[in-house]
C-alpha cells in the first residue's frame, strides 16, 4: 500500500508540475500578445518642439602692457531660439521666439550694449495644395533695454528703448513651404503698428510717429522668408528676411530687416559663430552728417562660446 501511495503521490506531483508549466507558458504567450504593438494604433506626432542656446564670452586684462589698450575688457552675448511647430492634416501652426542680448565693458568706455532683440512669430495656415498654405501671421519685434549712440567718450544720446520702437504686424497671405527648413510668406495687404512708448523719443517723432504720439498705423505689402537648415553635420545656418512697403507713405522705400547666423559645433558644445544683421528703416532718420537721414544699419560679429540644441 505504501508503494502504491508513493506512486500515486509521484504521479500527482508530475501532473501538477506539467499543468503549472503549461499555465506559465500560456501566461507568457498571452503576455507577449498583450505587449505587441499594432501598427494600426500608431499615433502621428503633431507637435515638434525644441530650441537653441548660444552663449559667447570674452575677457582681456592688461598690466604694464607697452602696446597699450584697456586695462580690462569683458564681453558677453547670449542668443536663445525656441520653436513649436504643429502639423495635422491640412492645418499647420508655426511658432518661434528669438531673444538676443549682448554687452561689452571696458575701463575706458564703461558698459555698452552690443546686441538686443526680441522677435516673436506665429503663423497658422491651411494647406490649399502642395507646399502652399493660406496663412495668417502675427509678428512682434522689439528689444529689452535702452539703446544709445555715442558721439564722443563722454556723451550719449538715447535712440531706442523697450517698446520704442516695437513693431506689431498682422497679415493674411500665402505661405510657400517646400521643405521643413524653409518658408516664404507674402501678403499684399498687411497692417503694421509702430509703437514708441518712450516720452523722449515720441516727443522727437522718432521712427515715423507724429511728435508726441506713441503709435503709428501703416498699411502695406509684406514679405517674410525664413531658413533654418543644417548644411552639413554640426554646421547650421539660420536666417530671416523681412520686407515691408508702406502704401501710405513712400511705398518705394522698402523697410528691410535681415538676420544671419552660422553656428558650428566644434567639440562637445563648444561652438564657433558668425553672424550679420542688416536693417533699413526709411523712418529712422538719425544718421548722416546732420543726423536727419536714414541709412543701412549693419552689425556683424564673430564669437566662440557654448552652443546647445534641445
Amino acid at each position: 500500500m505504501q508503494k502504491v501511495a508513493l506512486a500515486l503521490a509521484f504521479l500527482l506531483l508530475t501532473v501538477s508540475s506539467i499543468a503549472q508549466d503549461k499555465t506559465v507558458q500560456e501566461l507568457r504567450t498571452e503576455s507577449a500578445k498583450t505587449i505587441t504593438k499594432d501598427d494600426k494604433d500608431t499615433i502621428v506626432k503633431t507637435w515638434k518642439t525644441g530650441g537653441l542656446f548660444n552663449g559667447t564670452f570674452g575677457q582681456t586684462s592688461l598690466s604694464n602692457w607697452a602696446a597699450g589698450g584697456d586695462q580690462f575688457s569683458l564681453n558677453a552675448n547670449g542668443l536663445v531660439n525656441l520653436f513649436a511647430f504643429y502639423k495635422k492634416g491640412i492645418h499647420s501652426w508655426d511658432n518661434s521666439i528669438d531673444l538676443e542680448l549682448g554687452y561689452i565693458n571696458s575701463t575706458s568706455l564703461g558698459t555698452r550694449k552690443t546686441n538686443d532683440r526680441i522677435d516673436v512669430v506665429s503663423k497658422y495656415g491651411c494647406q490649399l495644395f502642395d507646399h502652399m498654405f493660406l496663412t495668417g501671421l502675427f509678428n512682434f519685434r522689439s528689444q529689452f533695454t535702452a539703446g544709445y549712440t555715442y558721439p564722443n567718450d563722454t556723451t550719449r544720446i538715447k535712440t531706442s528703448n523697450f517698446m520704442a520702437p516695437a513693431y506689431v504686424i498682422v497679415a493674411l497671405g500665402m505661405d510657400w513651404k517646400p521643405s521643413p527648413t524653409f518658408s516664404l510668406f507674402l501678403s499684399p495687404i498687411t497692417t503694421r503698428w509702430v509703437i514708441v512708448k518712450d516720452d523722449t523719443l515720441s516727443a522727437k517723432g522718432a521712427y515715423g510717429v507724429d511728435s508726441g504720439k506713441t503709435v503709428r498705423n501703416e498699411i502695406g505689402a509684406y514679405l517674410s522668408a525664413t531658413c533654418n537648415r543644417e548644411i552639413i553635420k554640426n554646421l547650421t545656418y539660420k536666417a530671416k528676411l523681412d520686407l515691408f512697403s508702406n502704401y501710405k507713405h513712400n511705398p518705394e522705400n522698402i523697410d528691410v530687416f535681415m538676420s544671419n547666423l552660422i553656428s558650428m559645433n566644434v567639440y562637445k558644445g563648444f561652438s564657433f559663430s558668425l553672424g550679420a544683421d542688416f536693417i533699413y528703416d526709411d523712418d529712422q532718420k538719425s544718421f548722416g552728417p546732420d543726423k536727419n537721414a536714414p541709412r543701412l544699419q549693419v552689425r556683424q560679429f564673430i564669437g566662440i562660446g557654448y552652443m546647445r540644441k534641445f
